[in-house]
């Protein structure tokens, strides 16, 4: 395909916030690739605008309102006549795929999954029931919808190389409908970072909607600040994170240096200030936007395994990754006075976004593989018998629910 002669339309679940989500950051990523490739973008979304979405119509995008089960979408999609949609989610393309086949059978669907939702609520349920990881998710609804989604589309943005491989030999998803597109980030000068000494106290951050983020706020307050305040009595940490509720802000307390800040309009700010970042995450899937912003401002971490997850291709982390409360505890205080060791962990850091994280190298990769699934596109469909099947059954249920909550609220 010529780039920039196409016509991108991406379905949003929600309007980009990248100052308040990863995920946000991810979708203004992908976007950015797509204008420097020439093409043209149309965003639209069913929901609200949220307190802190991007200024979409400065970057050149045209701004869509739509609502859900109407027909208005048919008539306005067949008018603008995508060549490449988007959908933010599965939940998205639940909702729209089925509209954009009949009204635009040739675009190229394509799929941006921002992490796997089944694995993280998986997760959340075995953090209070052990279990089997694939037993668990196997008997959630969530994931017959969103592996559904994966197959229906022609193909799907992946951020995780760990939840590639749990698609492909769990779930039987074809690699040829898996697009492996991590952060694609600008490579930092380190030689701006500041050092040791001019840093202080440790940040945490994250939405406080995405319920990993709540839960590692109520460990580090309940088992893991206490003891870490206890060794460092002068030390403070500073949590952040948008949408904070009112039962996160009663956690905070000055005595203890236990300070909730709220949201950030610049986390890179108050990142690259604090001498450390703790992420105590004991579920949740994709790769984490907090450690990656850790990374580009040269401030060493103390994680999970899930935070770490496919995060540093096999290098040595950035600092330390832990499951246990008191070696988490051990490396801050660690990492917070030693800083032979930190910046070794800085250092650690700066390769990792070298590798894994590249703008340069991804973007590219991500432009070229959908000109590749686009000039296939016949062939591939052709080939996922499962995905013509399910939204054969699609058509035949979701559509028809759709029309008759139309005719339904038509008739109110």
């Amino acid at each position: 395909m010529e780039p920039e002669q196409q016509r991108v339309l991406i379905i949003g679940s929600v309007w980009p916030e990248p100052c308040s989500s990863a995920a946000g950051s991810h979708m203004l990523q992908i976007i950015e690739q797509l204008l420097l490739h020439g093409c043209t973008i149309t965003f639209t979304s069913a929901a609200a605008p949220g307190e802190t979405r991007a200024d979409l119509v400065a970057l050149g995008i045209h701004e869509q309102a739509i609502a859900l089960n109407c027909s208005s979408f048919d008539e306005w999609v067949h008018a603008l006549d995508p060549d490449i949609v988007v959908f933010d989610r599965f939940m998205t393309e639940e909702q729209f795929g089925w509209r954009v086949e009949e009204q635009c059978p040739n675009a190229l669907r394509v799929l941006e999954t921002s992490d796997l939702h089944c694995l993280r609520e998986a997760r959340q349920q075995m953090l209070k029931n052990p279990a089997d990881l694939y037993q668990t998710m196997a008997q959630q609804d969530i994931t017959m919808r969103e592996i559904a989604a994966i197959f229906r589309c022609d193909v799907s943005l992946i951020i995780s190389r760990f939840e590639i491989d749990l698609l492909m030999r769990y779930f039987s998803v074809p690699a040829e409908l898996l697009l492996y597109c991590p952060f694609l980030l600008d490579m930092p000068d380190t030689k701006k970072w500041q050092n040791f000494e001019q840093r202080e106290h440790f940040v945490s951050i994250g939405n406080f909607l995405h319920a990993p983020n709540w839960d590692a706020v109520q460990w580090l307050k309940q088992s893991i600040w206490p003891k870490i305040r206890a060794q460092l009595p002068q030390a403070q940490l500073h949590i952040y994170g948008a949408y904070t509720p009112q039962k996160a802000r009663e956690l905070h307390n000055e005595r203890e240096g236990f300070l909730v800040q709220g949201w950030a309009e610049d986390a890179l700010a108050v990142m690259r200030s604090a001498r450390v970042c703790l992420a105590p995450l004991r579920f949740g899937a994709g790769i984490k936007g907090k450690l990656a912003d850790a990374m580009l401002t040269g401030t060493p971490s103390v994680t999970t395994s899930i935070g770490a997850e496919a995060m540093h291709d096999n290098l040595p982390w950035c600092g330390v990754v832990t499951d246990d409360a008191q070696a988490f505890v051990d490396a801050a205080v660690n990492l917070y006075q030693n800083e032979t060791v930190w910046l070794q962990s800085q250092q650690a850091g700066a390769d990792i976004l070298q590798r894994c994280f590249n703008k340069m190298e991804y973007g590219a990769a991500l432009i070229a593989q959908l000109e590749q699934a686009n000039e296939q596109i016949g062939q591939r469909r052709l080939q996922n018998m499962v995905g013509r099947m399910l939204r054969y059954h699609q058509h035949k249920s979701t559509h028809y629910m759709a029309r008759w909550i139309e005719e339904k609220n038509r008739n109110k």
